[in-house]
């Protein structure tokens, strides 16, 4: 098949799949585009890599400057997505009073534009960052959030899982990259990298399998009959990629996701949800006592098809470390891999990276131990929200709950903190709310569940 006419196909399948999706909600608002957009770019690439490319590394003096365009661009979305909360008169001290993990690590993160080598650039990534908490705010302060949180999820689907094999299949130039050292070919797609596929097929897959398991009691209607077939249908085109983008991260913790997901649904942890509450964190702190207080993360690495230094992991976190950073405050905001630190990384031998594949060693190093801190407070903070919404809001919160499980161990291995289509998934279940927002839930959650009307929180 010529690629322009595999492109036209998936151009019309998109088309079709927005007009007669069996899943589509007649009262969506239009506002949900501006999630939409940034979450596409969050999960695929800068709109100046799409117009440039990616292949080209750029000089290290250059890096710190960005794109006009890219600016430009979350600019005018961060300006919208504030504009529809001011036009909802969203309660931003109510939000605000109660987020206070969320708000002192964003405070720790803008005051360490102070202490970077490059302060502006600091203080330009955190602005851009948190256009992420303003985008997802405008999903939580839609009047039907549950409808909105699908509807975003189901749309950013829509657009980057068959235009993911259209250009892995037909436009190889765009869709594959080739391994530094050996040559070989990696499938990237829409995406930067196979780790960024496998992040997009692991968060895909996870929402097409929460959304067929939560409709299953009723397949028997016509309509949530051809939803679940739709589903299905991305499952299996999501699995492929994934099993193609060959990220071993990203299939174990997809299926640690499906797991956290079926278990939740279960009668038994329906009964009693402070089982699987305290299961998922202390199924986590054995994770950590066996791979580094025992030193067995060779072979947990080993046993899921990866060598035992986790792909080179393992010396790259010993060469960060060796750089010697302020433990206490780090080197500032999305600073680390900036200047001279850069330059000593490339010089290194392990090509051009651009982060430590660990999340928890990303931060220290950018915030130092008082940034880990309270960004570890606030995912405490987000689960114990996830948790208290788990039985009332039942459908919504087993997602998020197992998108927070993922997380977690997800960011052993990668770095998907502060950023990114993970950590934005994560936010629709870990932020709270304002009242108003949290009274059109009551609604939404009536319908779904009447007899936990009576018990639900204010909050989303």
């Amino acid at each position: 098949m010529p690629p322009s006419l595999a492109l036209i196909l998936w151009l019309v399948l998109l088309l079709a799949l927005w007009r007669f999706d069996p899943a589509r909600e007649p009262k969506t608002s239009l506002a949900l585009w501006v999630p939409v957009i940034w979450m596409f770019i969050a999960a695929s690439r800068l709109p100046s890599q799409w117009l440039w490319g990616i292949n080209t590394t750029p000089p290290p003096e250059h890096i710190e400057e960005g794109s006009p365009l890219d600016r430009s661009i979350f600019l005018i979305l961060i300006l919208l997505a504030i504009a529809i909360l001011v036009s909802r008169s969203f309660k931003w001290g109510a939000f605000v009073t109660r987020n206070s993990a969320l708000m002192a690590f964003l405070c720790f993160a803008l005051l360490s534009a102070c202490w970077s080598d490059f302060p502006f650039v600091a203080f330009k990534r955190w602005f851009r960052d948190l256009g992420n908490y303003f985008v997802i705010l405008v999903v939580l302060s839609d009047p039907r959030p549950l409808e909105a949180v699908r509807t975003v999820l189901r749309r950013l689907g829509y657009l980057l899982i068959p235009l993911s094999i259209v250009l892995v299949k037909y436009y190889p130039e765009i869709g594959r990259q080739y391994d530094y050292w050996l040559g070989t070919a990696m499938y990237v797609g829409p995406t930067t990298s196979k780790n960024m596929l496998g992040v997009l097929c692991l968060v895909t897959g996870l929402f097409f399998f929460w959304d067929t398991v939560t409709r299953w009691s009723d397949r028997k209607e016509r309509r949530t009959k051809r939803i679940i077939l739709v589903n299905i249908a991305f499952i299996a085109m999501t699995l492929w990629l994934l099993n193609l983008s060959d990220s071993a991260t990203s299939r174990v913790c997809l299926l640690i996701g499906c797991m956290v997901v079926a278990a939740a649904q279960t009668q038994a942890c329906r009964r009693r949800p402070a089982f699987l509450k305290v299961l998922i964190p202390a199924t986590f702190l054995l994770y950590l006592i066996v791979a580094f207080g025992f030193g067995m993360m060779g072979d947990l690495a080993k046993a899921v098809g990866r060598n035992p230094t986790l792909t080179a992991r393992t010396q790259i976190w010993t060469l960060l470390l060796s750089m010697h950073t302020n433990p206490l405050l780090g080197t500032g905001y999305g600073s680390f891999w900036l200047g001279p630190r850069f330059l000593k990384i490339l010089q290194s031998g392990f090509g051009s990276i651009n982060e430590s594949h660990n999340g928890y060693l990303e931060t220290y190093l950018n915030l130092g131990i008082i940034g880990l801190c309270l960004l570890l407070a606030f995912l405490i903070a987000g689960y114990r929200t996830i948790c208290r919404r788990l039985k009332p809001f039942y459908s919504l919160s087993s997602f998020t709950l197992a998108v927070w499980t993922i997380l977690i161990f997800y960011n052993v291995t990668e770095a998907a903190f502060q950023g990114g289509l993970l950590w934005m998934t994560l936010l629709p279940g870990a932020l709270a709310v304002s009242e108003r927002a949290g009274d059109r839930v009551r609604s939404v959650a009536a319908f779904e569940n009447a007899e936990a009307q009576d018990h639900l929180p204010v909050f989303l």
